[in-house]
Formats: C-alpha cells, structure tokens, sequence
C-alpha cells in the first residue's frame, strides 16, 4: 500500500507548486526528476509543479522542454521565459500551451527583472491573454500592483510574513490571487489569512528540494483551521485552478 494511503488527513499534501529539479547555484542538491519524485513521495506530496532550473539559469527553451519531458506520474509541468529577452515570448507560450503547459513561472530574481520593465509587462500581458497561471516570485507588494485589475490568476511563492498585511489587502479585491505558505512562519500566518480573506487564498508550497518540507508540512498540520479549509490549501485549491485551465 502506497505510504500516503496510511497517513492522516491532516499529513496529506496533494499539491506543492513551488518544486524544482536540476542543478542550482549555492546548493549543493542536484536533483533530477527521478529524484525528484522520490523525494516527494518521501515527504507524502502526491502532485507538484514542477520546473527544470535550466529554464531559470541557462535557456528557457531547452528547461521547457526538459520540464515537459519529465512530465507526468505526479510531476505538472510549469514553463518559463527568459525576461531577458522578451520579443519572442508570445511563440514561446504558444509553444507551451500547444503542449499542454498552462503555468509560467517568471525568475524576475534571478533574471534581474525587480518591477515595471517592459519585458516583464508584454510576458504578463502575453501570458493573460491566454489565460495562463503566473507563479510569481519576488516581493508581492511590487508586482501585486502590476497585476491587479487583469483577472490575472497569480501565486505568489515569496510572500514573507512581514509583508502578510499588503497581501490580504490586495487579495480582498483580487479572487485571483494566492500565495503558498512557504514563509508564513509565523505563529498565526495561516489564520490570519484563512480568517481574513478565507482559504481559497493559500496553496501549499515547500520549493523542496532546495528547502525542507518537514516545518511547512508541519505548520500546516497543526494549523488552527478547519479540515475543510486545510484541505483547499493542502491541494484543493491547486486542483479548482488546473481544472479551469482545461
């Protein structure tokens, strides 16, 4: 029997969207997707959107095709552009939504885009225009503002708990924004956005293996929600969201 069969409710992860494979500087984890998969069945994650770190650090077009390569038996491929150079961005999203990839995720961080350029502006406009989730990294209180408005469907994978109070207001007037729980460390984080906004705005994310799953598993366990609730974060959301994109 499959060891996530025998765990509880409340251990049970369905979705992690912040899950990459492939090398990465300063660590020293070079994980390929086998590994990958092993490493999320260990931690008791049935499903994750995951990228190839080539996509982010080398050449997008060869860590999309990497990602999707690797696709299936858990893995929910995630594409990326280079912001770089962001002239032929809608063939490359075609390119991806033609396979089936309908997640970008955009490593302003990485490729040094920290706010309103105009490559970041014509990827996301692309990128809506097709309907496409936006995994979104960097500090939500700037890019928030560039993205509210659209309709856009956005998680935002670094939203510190500091800068929790900024979120839950934008997220009041914007059903389509999320963050995962990576950083809402805090003793009351979950609470304060699942009674604020309600759970519908959280999504579970580790960005294992870089980090480990064990304290955010744990902080969402013993959470002090209901099991309803948890249950959305835990993957419920995730799945609402996917299943829109079909």
């Amino acid at each position: 029997m499959p060891d996530w069969l025998t765990r509880t409710p409340e251990e049970h992860i369905q979705y992690d969207v912040d899950v990459l494979f492939g090398a990465w500087p300063s660590h020293p984890t070079d994980t390929d997707a086998a590994g990958l998969r092993a490493h999320l069945s260990r931690s008791h994650i049935r499903h994750a959107l995951a990228i190839s770190t080539r996509g982010a650090l080398f050449d997008a077009a060869s860590g999309n095709a990497e990602t999707i390569a690797a696709a299936g038996d858990g893995l929910v491929p995630v594409g990326t552009v280079d912001l770089r150079d962001a002239v032929g961005a809608g063939e490359q999203l075609d390119a991806l939504v033609e396979q089936g990839v309908r997640c970008l995720r955009l490593f302003t961080v990485q490729q040094g885009a920290h706010g309103d350029t105009p490559s970041y502006r014509a990827v996301v406009a692309a990128a809506i225009e097709r309907g496409m989730v936006l995994l979104q990294d960097g500090d939500p209180r700037v890019f928030g503002g560039l993205l509210a408005g659209r309709g856009a469907e956005v998680v935002f994978l670094d939203l510190h708990g500091y800068l929790l109070g900024d979120f839950l207001l934008m997220a009041k007037g914007e059903p389509g924004f999320r963050a995962t729980t990576r950083m809402l460390s805090s003793p009351d984080g979950i609470e304060r956005v699942v009674g604020s906004v309600g759970a519908e705005h959280l999504v579970f994310g580790s960005r294992t293996p870089l980090m480990d799953v064990s304290p955010q598993t744990l902080r969402l366990r013993y959470a002090r929600i209901t099991p309803e609730e948890r249950a959305l974060i835990a993957g419920g959301n995730v799945q609402k969201m996917l299943e829109k994109l079909r």
